[in-house]
């Protein structure tokens, strides 16, 4: 799942964007409401958490200027502003959710799956499924064949990767931007070396393989009937 934070306290950003990666979100990061909006604009979001004093547009002016172009992904503000009519005015302009500064990281963790978990229980399962593998997106679990897998926080998003657009060729350097941001450098072997640990952990001990190499192309997720 990808998230965007929109905050302009440099030190509260980098907190936010490495705990939520370390909890296995792709995260962005925009330090001004005008970068935040052009990056909400362009982006496929499934959440943004927005600070609603902000130098450029305010979270306010940002929160508008989505809903009138028809964006409704849901929108966490953060505030150190705690006045009722605060929480009322983006509540009212279409907030999800309203937390005041300070935080701790865990309650914001808990905040920020459960919008996920209520604003996707409609329109979207949480729970992706390729033969007998599935990865549940919210209580980040994976199993295959009704066996519990352990993966680490980039090994599961790899694997997102690769079911959410499962029966596609993916070119490392794809994988590299989606799941490392990073560019590719071919000089390094750290996605070959992902690919071959997932692999161990997910086709290991299976008579059907389901993560192949597409030599001099990449690597694909797909069941043997579909190939």
């Amino acid at each position: 799942m990808k998230i965007l934070i929109v905050e302009d306290e440099p030190k509260t950003g980098e907190y936010l964007r490495q705990g939520l990666s370390e909890a296995g979100f792709v995260v962005d990061l925009a330090q001004d409401g005008t970068d935040g909006l052009h990056l909400a604009l362009q982006g496929e979001y499934d959440l943004v958490i927005l600070d609603v004093m902000l130098p450029g547009l305010d979270g306010w002016q940002v929160l508008q200027s989505l809903r009138r172009r028809g964006l409704q992904m849901p929108v966490l503000f953060l505030t150190a502003r705690d006045q009722v009519e605060d929480r009322v005015k983006g509540l009212e302009l279409g907030a999800d959710d309203y937390l005041v500064k300070p935080f701790s990281f865990a309650e914001l963790l808990a905040r920020v799956r459960t919008i996920l978990r209520r604003g996707r229980s409609g329109n979207e399962s949480t729970v992706l499924r390729v033969a007998d593998l599935e990865l549940d997106l919210l209580r980040r679990r994976v199993s295959r064949g009704g066996r519990r897998i352990s993966l680490t926080a980039k090994e599961f998003g790899l694997l997102e990767l690769l079911m959410r657009r499962h029966g596609e060729v993916l070119p490392r350097s794809l994988i590299a931007s989606q799941v490392w941001d990073m560019n590719f450098d071919s000089d390094t072997n750290v996605i070959e070396v992902a690919i071959r640990r997932l692999r161990a952990k997910i086709d290991d001990g299976h008579e059907v393989k389901l993560i192949h190499t597409v030599r001099g192309m990449g690597y694909v997720l797909e069941a043997p009937q579909e190939r």
